[in-house]
């Protein structure tokens, strides 16, 4: 079992992470969160959740424990598999997250793409007493979003980032194209995070 890997970041995308160490590249899916936390740094360490399927050996990464405990936790529940708990990770912060699940917001979980009126409640009935337990909703990730100026990168990086979590490209670059119409200085995550909410 891999804990964690720690090395040069040698390619960053909202979606994926390549950690250099020991001569090999990494490639490790990741969360918003875990993006934003990690952007602009040269070394990283990302804690690692392995997907050993039956087609592929695939790696997870996150900036911190807590995020990857609650990764472990919303793919233990009927329904979730892992790319819906990424998904749901790049949709709210862990602490958002867990007061979602603390309070039953039920509307605001199936707001997120993959997750249906049981599935939101089968989130929350499971984890609830979970969450208490293992106090992540006490952290907050580190915020201060990295303003960018308007242009093709932005958008590129977005509507990839969106492709590479399951959304047609064609909606999903009408849509990026639209947020940054409203919001000109929206950095990727935040275009990302905006778009999670708006594509059916």
């Amino acid at each position: 079992m891999i804990e964690y890997i720690r090395g040069e970041l040698t390619e960053l995308t909202p979606a994926l992470a390549t950690v250099e160490t020991g001569g090999i590249g990494y490639g490790l899916n990741i969360s918003l969160n875990t993006y934003t936390a990690i952007q602009g740094r040269n070394e990283v360490r990302l804690y690692v959740y392995e997907a050993i399927r039956e087609d592929a050996h695939v790696l997870y990464g996150f900036a911190d424990k807590k995020e990857r405990e609650l990764f472990v936790l919303l793919i233990s529940v009927s329904g979730v598999g892992t790319n819906t708990a990424r998904m749901v990770l790049s949709s709210m912060s862990p602490a958002e997250l867990c007061n979602c699940i603390s309070t039953g917001n039920e509307r605001l979980m199936k707001s997120i793409k993959g997750i249906g009126l049981k599935t939101a409640q089968r989130i929350i009935v499971d984890l609830r007493d979970k969450i208490v337990a293992l106090g992540i909703a006490e952290e907050i990730p580190a915020g201060g979003a990295i303003q960018s100026p308007v242009n093709n990168e932005v958008k590129d990086e977005a509507v990839s980032a969106l492709t590479m979590l399951g959304f047609s490209p064609a909606p999903t670059q009408k849509v990026v194209v639209q947020i940054l119409q409203e919001h000109p200085d929206a950095p990727v995550e935040m275009v990302v995070k905006m778009a999670l909410k708006m594509i059916k």
